[in-house]
């Protein structure tokens, strides 16, 4: 009994963290998905009026 208490607190802790990544994930690639609609790669307006 006692390997499966710490079998279960060890795949919490891991479960944990990726759920943590994932959240963290998906807030930054929403984030670079919005400011890449706000700011477009490519050339720039004030480089085009040259």
């Amino acid at each position: 009994m006692l390997a499966a208490n710490i079998w279960h607190w060890w795949i919490g802790v891991i479960l944990s963290l990726v759920g943590a990544a994932t959240a963290l994930g998906l807030v930054v690639g929403y984030l670079k998905s919005v400011t890449a609609l706000k700011h477009p790669l490519g050339r720039r307006q004030g480089d085009a009026e040259l």
